[in-house]
């Protein structure tokens, strides 16, 4: 009986073919959503909410503590996110127009954007740990953090100057 031998160095990639997660579950290549629910405030202790269809930043109590948003992080690469709020309808994006860089909540479903798309670059945000406080950088204007003011009840911006005192770039972030 004649039996066909293949050298083992065509098994390796074939079953690496077969059994990669993106490959054997996604064939376009599409990357697998995996959206995760996370909790956020700055280093002052101070949650993110909405207000008149702004991101704002303040200390919420009592009743109040129904109205934190908590951040949909859809993973892309290591240290790399979108981010979402209202169930990943609205999602935070930097843009930029002139000299101004400034957040943006734009009504984009998270699990609709592609890390190969340029447009959707303004919504990939780098994240940088240090200890237990995170920072977020935009992909699509880099050296621009996610920022909160000293005071109470500002809205959630962007600022170049990280370690200047009046502004807040550090954020506690646990998955909830």
């Amino acid at each position: 009986m004649d039996t066909c031998r293949y050298p083992l160095s065509y098994l390796i990639p074939f079953l690496l073919f077969l059994f990669h997660p993106e490959t054997a579950c996604h064939p376009s290549g599409k990357r697998p959503c995996r959206m995760q629910v996370f909790r956020i405030w700055d280093i002052n202790q101070k949650t993110f909410y909405l207000r008149n269809n702004q991101l704002v930043a303040g200390y919420l109590q009592g009743p109040n503590t129904k109205l934190e948003e908590k951040l949909d992080v859809v993973p892309i690469e290591p240290h790399t996110v979108f981010l979402g709020i209202h169930g990943g309808k609205l999602c935070l994006s930097c843009v930029k127009s002139g000299d101004e860089t400034r957040l943006q909540l734009e009504a984009v479903n998270i699990t609709d954007l592609s890390k190969n798309k340029d447009q959707d670059k303004r919504f990939t945000f780098i994240l940088s740990d240090s200890g237990p406080t995170t920072r977020f950088e935009s992909a699509a204007c880099p050296g621009w953090f996610l920022c909160t003011a000293l005071e109470a009840d500002r809205p959630v911006s962007f600022t170049n100057t990280p370690e200047e005192a009046m502004t807040v770039t550090k954020f506690y972030f646990q998955k909830d």
